[in-house]
């Protein structure tokens, strides 16, 4: 059965922690990128084999930081505005990481509804957990040497799709991969003019390697050996990792790690989740679910060795 809300969060609470903010929204976007380039500035001021590494290691985190806004955009929730989250969350959060916010909102949605049950398209990324760690490490080469990158990438670049708004109908439409391509070249035009275009490269590059470890890492962290993934019950069936602030921002950025609070109200804004959190540990409901401390705790629950 599904968790009924309204037995610990009364009506003004509720407004509260739904409230949008177009500044925060604002804020933290600009951090995002902010980020990036100051990473771009580090590789392309002392260019060596270290710098690089360390690129590999914090691009991802960035990526996945701006993946984690356009999820938010997809749920009008990062801004007041529904403009500033459809504009914003398009073009400065999905296209830089080769993704459309439109096909991700209609396909997320159905997560959303499916979550709980066989009928989640999302099943395939944690249902087989817990795994052993011989699978597991088939998986991480898989991803650290490109191959899961190349079927992503393929995946999103040659099976886009559009709503047409007049019929609400669906259609094979070049204009995603298009929107994309142009993003891309954006970026690319940015760095050159920067004085560093190849950085480009490593952009690319950490997105079909290392970017691809951390969301794997975050889709069985939030779904992945659950106390039961098909109970409708969110405290059932999706976790929350409380993890020190360095996991977070490596692996889990802008408050993703608190995944189970998104489930249990969609509508709470990113940076409203710890709030949340709080209210439900203050509640007790959170007594009987399992508590991981971390990623590392995390990987030893998940992967049988």
């Amino acid at each position: 059965m599904r968790f009924d809300l309204a037995s610990i969060i009364d009506v003004r609470e509720k407004a509260e922690l739904v409230k949008r903010s177009n500044l925060s929204g604002a804020v933290i976007l600009t951090a995002n990128w902010i980020s990036i380039f100051l990473i771009y500035f580090l590789v392309t001021i002392f260019p060596n084999v270290l710098t690089i590494a360390v690129a590999f290691i914090l691009l991802p985190g960035r990526q996945l930081g701006l993946s984690v806004l356009m999820h938010e955009c997809a749920h009008k929730t990062l801004f007041k505005s529904d403009w500033c989250n459809n504009f914003f969350g398009h073009w400065f959060c999905a296209l830089p990481v080769f993704n459309d916010l439109h096909k991700y909102r209609d396909e997320h949605m159905i997560h959303h509804r499916g979550v709980g049950t066989s009928e989640d398209p999302d099943l395939g990324n944690y249902e087989s957990y817990p795994i052993e760690f011989a699978s597991f490490r088939r998986k991480v080469l898989r991803d650290l040497t490109g191959r899961t990158g190349m079927r992503s990438l393929g995946a999103i670049l040659f099976f886009t799709k559009e709503k047409e708004l007049e019929t609400s109908s669906s259609k094979r439409t070049y204009r995603p991969l298009l929107r994309i391509i142009v993003s891309q070249f954006s970026l690319l035009l940015i760095f050159a003019n920067l004085g560093a275009g190849w950085f480009y490269l490593i952009w690319v590059a950490v997105f079909m390697t290392t970017f691809m470890l951390v969301i794997r890492v975050r889709q069985v962290a939030e779904h992945g050996g659950v106390p039961d993934l098909y109970d409708p019950n969110p405290l059932k069936n999706t976790r929350t990792v409380d993890a020190p602030w360095w996991q977070r921002f490596l692996l889990a950025p802008n408050w993703v790690n608190f995944h189970m609070e998104h489930h249990l109200m969609p509508g709470v804004p990113c940076y409203r989740l710890r709030s949340f959190r709080q209210k439900l540990k203050k509640s007790g409901v959170l007594n009987e679910v399992p508590n991981f401390l971390g990623y590392g705790q995390l990987i030893e629950h998940v992967v049988v060795t």
